[in-house]
């Protein structure tokens, strides 16, 4: 980082500046404000509304200090140059020595103070609690624009901060990037213009447009983050494309053996997604594809397809899962269709013993063709041969560092990620603008719909009941333990309490228990006697979330189902329904709700399409979390709201197509501005 361009302040306040991401003069532009208070006019305290932001000046009339029930200050005030003015109590419920001198000063020598604060109904008449204000001395003028209300950290004040800003203003370089008339054309300011409105708008800007991000200096600040979002990304994949990487040529043969033993048919959004991935293979670039689509569309036997090509090709494949129930399931299930065509299909995973994974560790260094595991295949002592294809399922659980670490295992091996949560439109232009995105948008044929029933907790025996007559018809259930985020340890209590009642509701059924504390060949022996039908009802926590295909399972409850996301929701009902049965998804619900709790049940409760599920869930929830941009090492997006803004990411994805084609140099401005040196953390 230039040193010119870092920000002029002591190593104190350097240091404060810090924790709000404040590095550069262009970080403290960017730094835009919460809200807006209007100090430029003011209000006698007789007209002044109840509960209403506003500003007075008046005259400290007494000084007092109350001791019970609690010590404070209190301060009466009246208005200043009205002989009988009206009274207004000012209360400090913690307060220091020399600011009650300060006060009884001004009352002495009678000077005015302006205050600002909202006015309320106290027991003794009007009064305001905490207010802010300041003792007048010569200049007595009052603000010519809002005042600015700006995210801050402890021991740094706002008047510090706004002193900063200002400052930062007249010197950073406000240069425009974009061309004038483009952005008339468009209804946006340059840029210059509207950082200096929203840091300090005069007072009859719409305070309601600038509260609610809607005002055309919003607009501009926001398309400009979403076109720095949508340069970085592009240069990131267009990067890529220049890398070398194995050629990928087969004639078909593996991948039409597989077809043929198939006991099913792809569809015809499986076939079109398998082409697509086929293509990139086939080039001298790296792949980056996202693999999307909803819960049972198919996703794995397409990327059996690839592993297919790349074997053919004479490359070895990695297949990374994020627990090891989902990895010992995508391994049987590999190993069933390849055994026939005479591929090894090897498991490495964690709960393996020493001289079992040394030996699984020679193998995938020398003669294995497809490899699956968990995060273990990205330890240092895993090594590859020929590494051609690397596939990472339910990619947003992993981290940037361990994507990076298993493509390092090869020469720029291409990668397919795979993901069963549906991604919003906007959302994929958005944070996913480096990759390639397929979508799987057909389920198979002969899926049965699962009926989904809300039930309150109250009602608890009748969904026991429910399990009961499933297992009577042959059929098997899920009991899914509440979600309990905080603690572990308590998550595992809720499911050996919730195996303890059922075996004892439930005392003639075969109930099994699985859950994460569970040590790896516990699990995969629960799961097996589950597949085998040896186990009627199981109790598990989230670790059967993903991947997990019992076609005889066709009950699924959830037990205090407001706990969980809306994917975990969508996720957990798609385990069952497999088969050719009739199958529910029970949640059972404790009162009272919330209102975000509510929402998420009634649109789980009313929806079976992942992709508008997605789409609601953005608007409770925020990009950030649904796509695990966090994990991802992609910044979030700090004023964009892509549920409202999707107008601009079309814009700004447009506008950085022109921009890398015809003008680096006003990318590298605009990168600069919005990123500094943080563009490094583009995801993998």
């Amino acid at each position: 980082m230039p040193v010119a361009d870092e920000i002029d302040a002591p190593p104190a306040l350097r240091s404060r500046l810090r924790k709000l991401g404040l590095e550069r003069r262009d970080d403290l532009v960017l730094h835009l404000p919460l809200r807006y208070e209007d100090e430029t006019q003011l209000v006698a305290i007789g007209d002044a509304p109840i509960g209403v932001p506003l500003q007075v000046e008046v005259l400290v009339r007494e000084v007092s200090v109350r001791r019970a029930p609690r010590r404070q200050l209190l301060v009466e005030v009246s208005d200043a140059g009205v002989a009988e003015g009206n009274r207004l109590l000012l209360r400090f419920l913690s307060f220091y020595s020399s600011q009650q001198r300060a006060l009884e000063v001004a009352r002495d020598q009678q000077l005015r103070l302006r205050v600002f604060g909202e006015i309320r109904n106290g027991l003794g008449g009007p009064e305001m609690v905490h207010p802010r204000y300041r003792v007048l001395g010569d200049d007595q003028a009052l603000p010519a624009s809002l005042t600015p209300v700006y995210p801050t950290t402890a021991g740094l004040a706002q008047s510090a901060l706004r002193k900063l800003i200002a400052r930062a203003i007249c010197t950073a370089d406000l240069a425009e990037w974009l061309d004038a008339a483009w952005c008339s054309s468009h209804a946006l300011p340059s840029f210059a213009a509207a950082v200096r409105l929203l840091h300090s708008p005069p007072p009859e800007a719409s305070a309601v447009a600038l509260q609610c991000r809607r005002h055309p200096a919003w607009r501009r600040v926001k398309f400009d983050e979403l076109l720095a979002q949508q340069l970085s990304l592009r240069r990131a994949y267009l990067a890529r494309r220049r890398k070398g990487a194995p050629v990928l040529l087969a004639s078909g043969r593996l991948a039409k053996g597989l077809q043929a033993a198939l006991p099913f048919t792809l569809t015809g959004a499986q076939r079109r997604v398998a082409a697509e991935i086929a293509a990139d293979l086939a080039q001298p670039y790296p792949m980056q594809r996202l693999l999307q689509g909803d819960v049972g569309c198919g996703k794995t036997i397409v990327a059996a397809l690839a592993v297919c090509q790349a074997i053919e090709a004479g490359y070895q494949a990695a297949f990374m899962a994020p627990t090891e129930i989902l990895a010992e399931q995508h391994h049987l299930r590999l190993r069933a269709w390849f055994a026939p065509l005479g591929v090894e299909v090897l498991c490495l995973s964690g709960r393996l013993g020493a001289g079992a994974r040394r030996t699984l560790q020679r193998q995938a260094a020398g003669t294995a063709q497809l490899v699956v595991g968990t995060h273990a295949l990205i330890q240092e002592e895993v090594g590859f041969t020929r590494l051609g294809l690397v596939i990472v399922d339910e990619q947003h659980r992993f981290g940037v560092v361990q994507r990076l670490d298993l493509r390092r295992k090869g020469a720029n091996p291409h990668q397919l990620m795979m993901s069963a949560t549906p991604i919003p439109r906007t959302v994929a232009m958005s944070y996913y603008a480096d990759l390639d995105v397929s979508v799987i948008d057909e389920l198979p044929a002969g899926r049965s719909p699962v009926r989904t029933r809300l039930f309150s907790d109250s009602r608890r025996e009748e969904v026991v009941a429910a399990v009961r007559a499933v297992v009577a018809e042959g059929r098997q259930a899920y009991w899914v333990c509440p979600l309990i985020e905080e603690s572990a340890k308590l998550e595992l209590q809720a499911a050996l309490e919730s195996w303890a009642a059922l075996s004892s509701e439930l005392a003639d059924l075969r109930i099994g228990l699985v859950h994460g504390r569970l040590r790896g060949q516990e699990k995969a022996a629960v799961m097996a006697a589950f597949v085998a039908g040896e186990i009627d009802v199981l109790v598990a926590t989230t670790v059967i979330e993903v991947g997990v295909d019992v076609p005889n399972a066709s009950l699924m409850v959830i037990e205090h189902a407001e706990r969980f996301g809306l994917a975990q929701l969508h996720q957990l009902r798609g385990r069952v329904g497999r088969g050719a049965h009739h199958s529910a998804c029970v949640l059972l619900y404790q009162q009272p709700l919330s209102s975000t709790a509510r929402a998420r049940l009634k649109i789980i409760f009313e929806q079976t399409d992942g992709f508008e599920i997605a789409r609601l869930d953005l608007q409770l929830r925020g990009p950030g979390e649904l796509v695990g941009s966090r994990q991802s090492g992609m910044p979030l997006l700090r004023y964009a709201d892509l549920e409202v803004d999707g107008d601009l990411v079309e814009l700004a994805q447009q506008m950085a197509a022109q921009l890398l084609r015809d003008d680096p140099e006003r990318v590298a401005g605009h990168l600069r501005r919005w990123l500094g040196c943080r563009e490094e953390l583009l995801k993998v």
